[in-house]
């Protein structure tokens, strides 16, 4: 059970991670990502994302799948939200499910790493200094890299 999806709407992470539950995992290794509030450049009052249809969906289905088959991972799931989206609200889920913990915390970091750098999304950051694309930071790159 492998599963994306990309969408304007909030989810539910307690729903989401009840979901993963039903596949008699050991562990569940759940994250949720906010939209800051502030960046180095000041304050940071919401994020557009924009993204690809289609090729983010697949993008995401690959990555997920490849972390399944590098880990034997038992289900997994991501939700990416699009749109205008303000400090502080959701923005990504990602959840794992493996028969150990250490998988499920290796494969979830692997995913939020490689999501920064190989997913079709594009962020416009609306704030104290006007808006502006966000570029991916160097730090997402190494940590991309060590995969």
């Amino acid at each position: 059970m492998f599963s994306v999806k990309v969408q304007h709407e909030d989810f539910n992470a307690g729903k989401e991670y009840q979901a993963l539950t039903s596949v008699g995992a050991g562990a569940i290794v759940t994250f949720c990502g906010l939209v800051r509030d502030h960046s180095a450049e000041g304050r940071i009052d919401a994020l557009t994302l924009e993204h690809y249809p289609g090729m983010t969906e697949n993008t995401l289905q690959q990555l997920l799948e490849h972390a399944g088959r590098r880990w034997s991972l038992l289900a997994g799931r991501i939700i990416h939200r699009v749109g205008r989206l303000e400090a502080h609200q959701q923005i990504v889920f990602v959840g794992i499910a493996s028969e150990h913990r250490q998988a499920a915390f290796e494969a979830a970091s692997f995913v939020m790493d490689r999501l920064k750098n190989d997913v079709p999304l594009w962020k416009k950051q609306h704030g104290q200094q006007g808006e502006h694309w966000v570029e991916v930071k160097e730090s997402d790159r190494q940590a991309g890299a060590k995969w």
